[in-house]
């Protein structure tokens, strides 16, 4: 298989599955290395796709237009994630990024793609594995969330019960 193959190979893959896919899974699937699948989805997205890269893999959305989409500001302490994350995806949302304004770089943006409890928990997981911070560390709990969801009145539900837990900045 050539390397447009490949490529044609990964993104079909994405588009037909609506799945993740590890980097790693895909080179070892493809016989390259993680790199050259890489150099792959690069490519992929510099042809149009959107190629999303979240903590499970890689990912090309469905197309979405039936969803309703916020972009919400949350404050809250580390130790409220997984509550935070909980009263979106209990509703049936789906928290898609985490952003912070950072005063040197500017905004910093990473997929999550949390939709169900275990995606919260792996997330939380990763923390403690990597002894790692939440982006929302560099904004003392200041963050903005996009969240979707199915309808209106879900996403009424969900800005209510963070309003409740006084996470919500604006409504």
């Amino acid at each position: 298989m050539n390397s447009r193959e490949r490529r044609e190979y990964i993104k079909n893959l994405l588009i037909e599955n609506n799945s993740t896919y590890k980097g790693q899974f895909l080179a070892e699937e493809l016989g390259v290395t993680r790199q050259v699948i890489v150099k792959d989805i690069a490519i992929i997205r510099a042809e149009g796709a959107n190629v999303v890269a979240t903590p499970e893999g890689y990912l090309i959305p469905s197309e979405e237009s039936n969803y309703v989409r916020r972009v919400i500001a949350i404050s809250h302490s580390t130790e409220d994630i997984y509550n935070e994350l909980e009263c979106i995806i209990k509703f049936g949302g789906v928290v898609e990024d985490v952003t912070v304004e950072h005063p040197l770089y500017g905004e910093i943006r990473a997929m999550l793609m949390i939709k169900t409890l275990m995606d919260i928990k792996n997330f939380i997981t990763k923390f403690k594995e990597f002894n790692a911070q939440p982006l929302s560390s560099l904004t003392k709990g200041i963050h903005l969330h996009t969240i979707k969801a199915d309808n209106d009145e879900i996403m009424q539900c969900i800005l209510k019960e963070l309003k409740e837990k006084n996470y919500l900045i604006s409504d």
